[in-house]
């Protein structure tokens, strides 16, 4: 069956990963190594993407940790790891728009906490690109959980079938297995382009300059 939408992952497929750098200024603000602010931040993740509050998960960090974050630093962490995920891929992005020309529908399916979320829908623009979106801490759930993908399957008014999903986290693409989409690990978005656009009769991306 013909393909007619694509859903996208957003962190490390949208939008790039943290720099080492980040991070690693980010673990020395909370007086911890890199191994140790890894660790933590990690550790909770998956109840944080479901919806706890930001200001909890950094206390439950801290408590982790053995340190004592004031108001300051919870603030100013809550404001870094938003900032973690900020920098955009426009290729990947760009393409949304050619996938659209050409008569598909595009989907943005992410596990996000609430703080990075309301960031993405105030930014101007960014949602423009998504005929649907499903974010997890407005659902309560998370992948690989099978209703987040029937959610936007939903959404979008397709079959599962009809849908190709892309991932960073095998976990996630077997999830969408599941649900019945078509899935695919992805990568780097060069590995994409060599190894599956065109398996799905997906169109090329338009040249654009600067991205």
């Amino acid at each position: 069956m013909k393909l007619r939408a694509v859903i996208f992952d957003y962190g490390n497929v949208i939008c790039r990963p943290p720099t080492e750098q980040q991070i690693s200024e980010a673990a020395a603000l909370c007086g911890v190594t890199v191994d140790k602010f890894l660790d933590a931040f990690w550790r909770k993740r998956r109840e944080y993407d479901r919806g706890t509050d930001a200001r909890e998960y950094w206390k439950e960090f801290a408590e982790y940790v053995g340190r004592d974050f004031d108001d300051a630093l919870i603030n100013e962490m809550i404001r870094r790891e938003t900032d973690f995920w900020t920098v955009l891929d426009r290729r990947v992005l760009n393409w949304t728009q050619d996938l659209r020309r050409a008569g598909l529908k595009t989907s943005i399916l992410s596990n996000l906490p609430r703080t990075l979320g309301e960031r993405l829908r105030a930014e101007q623009g960014f949602l423009d690109h998504f005929d649907q979106v499903t974010f997890s801490y407005e659902l309560g759930v998370i992948k690989p959980e099978a209703e987040i993908y029937h959610d936007a399957i939903r959404g979008l008014g397709v079959e599962p079938v009809q849908a190709l999903f892309l991932d960073d986290r095998p976990e996630n693409v077997e999830g969408g297995r599941a649900a019945g989409i078509h899935a695919e690990l992805f990568t780097t978005w060069e590995d994409f382009l060599e190894r599956d656009r065109a398996r799905y009769g997906l169109p090329e991306p338009e040249k654009r300059d600067g991205a």
